[in-house]
């Protein structure tokens, strides 16, 4: 069986041209492209082009997939000594808002695709997961292990939906990042107040990818 493309350490050439790609998918809202716009995107020959992207029309999920990844890795790395979901909960969702405010390309990439398959069956089988899962069986979470897509879906949704005011410059990341989480772990059973406790405590740095 051939190696997922997403699972696959980029080279050099092979982030550029995914760098490039991002960018355009970005920018037209698009999930095609052709060899010779990728590749003055890129600066690159279209030998090389063809060299790095085996299938030209799998490219967005390989971006897609290789980004929801990327990002999750990253903030997962940051969780170091903290078991409570709530708390992870809250400190992913402002990373990625961070993020988004840190790096616009990613995150109008982001906040347009974020809903992709290949993006939501990154997530799905994420550390968010099993945080739902341990903050339902823990009593953190009201709702049941049925729901747990749901849940998913919710702060998914939210996440991505939150990074364009932050993008458009109607709120800060700080402030939106935060109402955000608070919102969220709310709907999802946690009391008012320890909910805006855990939403603006202090944020770990960003692992640096």
């Amino acid at each position: 069986m051939a190696a997922d493309p997403s699972q696959i350490p980029l080279s050099q050439a092979r982030r550029r041209i995914h760098l490039a790609a991002m960018q355009l998918f970005a920018e037209r809202g698009v999930t095609k492209l052709n060899i010779s716009e990728l590749a003055a995107a890129a600066g690159m020959a279209r030998g090389t082009i063809y060299s790095h992207v085996p299938d030209i029309d799998r490219l967005f999920e390989d971006v897609a997939g290789q980004l929801a990844q990327e990002m999750t890795e990253r903030v997962v790395a940051g969780f170091a000594g903290v078991d409570d979901p709530a708390l992870r909960l809250a400190i992913g969702v402002r990373q990625y808002i961070r993020r988004a405010h840190e790096e616009p390309l990613w995150g109008r990439f982001m906040s347009r695709f974020g809903l992709s398959p290949a993006v939501m069956q990154s997530v799905m089988s994420s550390a968010a997961l099993s945080d739902f899962e341990a903050g339902i069986a823990s009593g953190r979470y009201r709702g049941t292990p049925a729901q747990i897509p749901a849940m998913v879906a919710l702060l998914a949704g939210s996440t991505l939906a939150a990074m364009l005011p932050v993008l458009d410059g109607h709120g800060t990341w700080r402030e939106v990042g935060s109402d955000t989480a608070e919102l969220l772990l709310r709907a999802l059973g946690v009391e008012a107040e320890e909910a805006r406790r855990l939403a603006r405590g202090d944020l770990p740095a960003m692992v640096v990818g």
